[in-house]
């Protein structure tokens, strides 16, 4: 039996991610849990904003979005990071997240998306700076990027290198979010268009299940047809499933990969025969399954 995924999302208010299959399934995520899958045929476009794509292009299984440029582009058309929607009345906040030492950034959500944004980044800490309208969020992200050199993007390949080597102390883990916060709010120059927020830290380590995690030594670079990727789930972090395999390897998945290809269950000793790239660079399958795992 074949399914295909539509992402993983961690629903407003809940401390678990799932995973999300068309037809509206979903897989919960939870630490403990024996994983596997096989993928199917090749990899085709996902379409665009509930559209499907018409000619079902054949997708790279490389890339972490599963859309052809058609689609890429219709979907970037009414997008805010891609600044077409500047007359958008909705209120937003402005974050600062930190995902390690020294990896520190600034950013921007909707309000009515609570934390969302900053679980699927994979962020470990995180505390609001102020809340507005939008441009005006955007001007403060700009502001606090020049003034202090912080960025509105770290890779994800930065993130996993050091997710198994984070400070155990909460206290260690919020310092660079609340030196940030206070020097922004010393800096002021925002404040008159956005309402300031007061430095509240977010810690996500015990959401993530971070606590003694084997720094993996690989990383899933694609999926390809008859490839498999399997073993006990872990941690969940943003996107990333970090699995232990029945070797006792450790690896993660971006489970951005995932979209555009059939798959189907594979046993959890089978292990991982995809394609996969360094960290620190860059039972059977049943018929009458109600999930893919």
């Amino acid at each position: 039996m074949a399914w295909r995924c539509t992402g993983l999302s961690w629903p407003q208010g809940a401390r678990m991610a799932v995973l999300r299959w068309e037809g509206g399934r979903v897989s919960p995520l939870v630490p403990g849990k024996a994983i596997g899958f096989r993928a199917e045929g090749i990899r085709s476009c996902v379409g665009a904003r509930g559209t499907a794509c018409p000619l079902l292009t054949e997708v790279a299984g490389h890339l972490t979005q599963a859309r052809c440029a058609d689609c890429a582009r219709l979907e970037r058309a009414h997008s805010v990071a891609a600044d077409t929607l500047a007359d958008d009345p909705r209120t937003y906040r402005v974050y600062l997240a930190w995902f390690g030492p020294g990896l520190v950034k600034v950013g921007i959500t909707g309000e009515e998306r609570g934390s969302a944004r900053l679980l699927e980044q994979g962020a470990i800490v995180f505390s609001w700076l102020g809340r507005g309208p939008l441009m005006a969020a955007r001007r403060a992200e700009e502001l606090l990027r020049g003034a202090f050199g912080v960025p509105d993007r770290i890779p994800y390949a930065a993130k996993r290198a050091v997710r198994a080597s984070l400070p155990d102390s909460a206290r260690e883990r919020a310092t660079e979010v609340e030196e940030l916060h206070r020097r922004a709010v010393d800096l002021g120059l925002w404040d008159e268009t956005l309402e300031p927020l007061g430095c509240e830290i977010v810690d996500h380590t015990e959401v993530f299940a971070l606590q003694g995690l084997p720094a993996p030594a690989t990383a899933v670079r694609e999926l390809v047809d008859g490839g498999a990727v399997a073993g006990t789930l872990v941690a969940v972090a943003g996107p990333d499933l970090h699995l232990r395999t029945a070797g006792g390897s450790a690896v993660v998945l971006d489970t951005r990969l995932l979209p555009g290809w059939s798959l189907i269950g594979a046993n959890a000793l089978a292990g991982v025969s995809v394609p996969t790239t360094s960290t620190t660079t860059g039972g059977g399958d049943d018929p009458l399954q109600d999930g893919l795992f």
